[in-house]
């Protein structure tokens, strides 16, 4: 397996960074959501490489198959985990591809690092800009909703994260997106991750507000959100980040969940792709 040591912890420990690395051309770099791992990309991984690129795709620490230090997850170090990826493997000429929370260490690269060596970045329901519901931020999501899910990952977090994924992929009565193998596989995933990581970074995506780094991102931005997301709801998030982006194109999936990745895989996979190769979704 592939790791990447992106320094220490704060008990001296290296904190090691688990990815993938396929194909040529191009490099892309997909960052995962929460509270899933790098193997949630598996259906655009292969579209992405036979469409001629170089796909790197990367475990958080904390998750997956990445280091558990129990500190670290704030978005100042995530983003400098990412900068390690880029440094480390000698990448140029990027596009970044982040996920819900992914998002995140995207806007925090280019106003921290300057964007360096990043030429195109897509945000796909994206946590971006600010997901706290505060008085200059009418239509975010209430403390008392994170308040709830902090309690219920610490009361049962296996429980919490199967509600959670029915709600992710947007599963109800006249809705089933995906099969009962394919739901209990999300929650596995997820329930592999630092349970502290897991609490740590919901408390980083939902607290974190980016709405005046928003304007760093000076490359080509391409934002794709469901209208039916009720995990990271569009009017808070990529409706605002539209205002916000000096260059970007926002495509809006009607009725889609949360879990595009996989319920709108086909669309998606096209956006990415033509975004890349022509500037345009």
């Amino acid at each position: 397996m592939n790791y990447i040591n992106s320094g220490k912890d704060s008990s001296g420990n290296d904190v090691k960074l688990y990815y993938t690395d396929y194909g040529k051309g191009k490099p892309v770099i997909l960052i995962h959501g929460w509270p899933l791992n790098s193997d949630m990309w598996e259906y655009q991984m292969n579209d992405l490489v036979q469409s001629g690129f170089r796909v790197i795709a990367y475990d958080r620490r904390g998750f997956g198959r990445s280091s558990r230090p129990w500190d670290g997850y704030d978005y100042d170090t995530l983003t400098d985990d990412l900068k390690a990826i880029i440094d480390q493997l000698k990448l140029d000429d990027i596009t970044l591809v982040g996920f819900s929370m992914g998002g995140g260490e995207i806007v925090r690269y280019f106003s921290r690092h300057g964007g360096n060596k990043v030429t195109k970045a897509i945000l796909i329901s994206a946590v971006t800009p600010y997901m706290l519901n505060t008085e200059d931020n009418p239509d975010g999501v209430p403390q008392e909703m994170f308040d709830e899910m902090a309690l219920s990952m610490q009361n049962d977090r296996i429980n919490f994260l199967e509600d959670f994924g029915k709600s992710f992929f947007g599963i109800g009565l006249m809705s089933d997106p995906l099969s009962d193998s394919l739901l209990e596989y999300f929650k596995q995933m997820g329930s592999i991750a630092s349970p502290w990581a897991t609490l740590e970074c919901a408390k980083a995506f939902s607290t974190t507000d980016f709405r005046q780094e928003m304007s760093s991102l000076n490359v080509p931005v391409l934002l794709i959100h469901g209208d039916a997301d009720k995990t990271v709801p569009i009017d808070a998030t990529s409706k605002q980040s539209e205002k916000l982006i000096p260059d970007n194109t926002l495509v809006i999936y009607e009725g889609a969940s949360h879990g595009l990745f996989y319920t709108d895989k086909e669309s998606l996979n096209a956006h990415i792709i033509n975004f890349i190769k022509e500037g345009k979704a």
